[in-house]
């Protein structure tokens, strides 16, 4: 029975789905460091992750049994990606998931932060009637400035102006626009005119610190502010700093450059303590329609990988779905250069196999190759395969049996 290891408290259905699948399942509730992690996926074929749990270079060449990862999140910044393609692990996220849970705060936290919410509760959890209309205002007719138009942005674009609200946004990508929303060349442009900024941006290294003290000046005075998307993409102490002087008229903060690594541990922040400051703990995807979903989707992609070899919307390897034939599958990662296809198939020729289906996806430096013969354990092709120096890894999946074969890099090979 191959094994899984889930971290990081992902939704329940996740792992009911892989024991129905044959696996057994283990479940930790936080993050592991480096070598707590190399010492638990001793034995694991499937890993399961959120954002905490960091995947480096070193884990994988340690595991050299670990066959796929699943990220129950969006974000896979936290996965050495290349190291992973290098050893023929391919890498599976939950990029739609969780779009509307985000979504949704995000507009709940606008209208709070326009209405003078997190003041107006301090207040009167501190015995103080404070009512007054003074700097509330409605969202309706109010400009919204959009920083990244992706799943998350576009669609929050799309119900700000059911509210009545001017939608502006800004990519770096072509992008549609979605009802009335007008793309901007510039931040320097949006920032101009929003009343809210919010930024829905990818955690790519590029993007670290681009959001600092020269920007917040340029935000219109009285604005609001709203990370959800990466917390090392904003100078949290520029937005403190622009908070302290009153030129924002508030923030709302759900990602951090820090987190802790589970529920419970102590959390501190420039930020903490501030009264027009709304602050969560990274819970901009936790509600539990979207964990479910979460769970739902990755855990059927770590399934069906093992299963069938598919790799459809896998984040680090060519994408690749070959319909079963019901025969016995090989299923051969490589270097992508010129001939490997051909050798591939001299060498079936030569062991008399009859090929019943045959699929090839290359992406960059990668190959992917999937091909059903009958009798796949018992031709003696598998040692030539492995043999081969563009092989990166090979895995066999026998139509009564599941047996694994982690070759390549994985098993002592250099990788690509």
């Amino acid at each position: 029975m191959l094994r899984v290891l889930l971290l990081e408290n992902v939704h329940p259905v996740s792992a009911e789905i892989l024991r129905k699948a044959g696996f057994e399942v283990e479940l930790r509730s936080g993050a592991l460091d480096e070598a707590e992690l190399i010492e638990a996926l001793a034995g694991v074929s499937l890993l399961g992750i959120r954002s905490k749990t960091q995947v480096t270079r070193a884990v994988i060449e340690a595991c050299p049994e670990l066959v796929a990862i699943g990220v129950f999140a969006i974000g896979t910044n936290q996965i050495d990606l290349a190291a992973a393609a290098a050893y023929g692990v391919p890498v599976f996220n939950a990029p739609y998931s969780n779009t509307r849970s985000v979504v949704e705060l995000a507009l709940a936290e606008v209208i709070a932060l326009m209405r003078q919410m997190p003041a107006l509760n301090r207040a009167l959890h501190a015995g103080i009637w404070d009512k007054t209309a003074d700097g509330s205002h409605e969202v309706r007719g109010r400009t919204l400035g959009i920083i990244g138009y992706g799943n998350i942005g576009s669609q929050l674009s799309v119900l700000a102006e059911s509210l009545g609200m001017r939608v502006v946004f800004y990519d770096v990508q072509e992008r549609l626009a979605l009802g009335n929303a007008t793309r901007v060349q510039t931040i320097e442009e949006l920032l101009a005119v929003a009343d809210a900024v919010t930024i829905h941006v990818d955690g790519r290294p590029g993007n670290a610190g681009f959001f600092g003290a020269e920007m917040f000046t340029q935000m219109k005075p009285g604005a609001v502010f709203l990370n959800l998307s990466r917390g090392f993409i904003v100078d949290v102490e520029a937005l403190r700093d622009g908070l302290v002087s009153g030129r924002l008229g508030g923030a709302a903060v759900d990602v951090f450059p820090t987190e802790p690594k589970k529920r419970g541990d102590h959390f501190d922040s420039p930020l903490c303590g501030l009264p027009n400051v709304i602050l969560t703990p990274h819970v901009g995807g936790s509600t539990e329609e979207a964990q479910e979903a979460i769970g739902q989707f990755v855990a059927a992609k770590l399934r069906d990988y093992d299963a069938t070899g598919t790799t459809t919307l896998a984040v680090n390897v060519p994408a690749l779905q070959l319909a079963p034939t019901g025969v016995g599958r090989i299923m051969v990662m490589h270097r992508n250069v010129p001939g490997v296809l051909a050798e591939i198939n001299r060498i079936f020729a030569e062991h008399g196999a009859n090929i019943e289906g045959q699929m090839l996806a290359t992406d960059g430096d990668l190959g992917y190759v999937v091909t059903d013969i009958s009798d796949v354990t018992h031709r003696g092709s598998s040692a030539k395969l492995m043999a081969m120096p563009t092989t990166v890894r090979l895995r066999i999946r026998d139509q009564f049996q599941r047996p694994e074969f982690p070759l390549g890099p994985a098993a002592g090979q250099s990788p690509s």
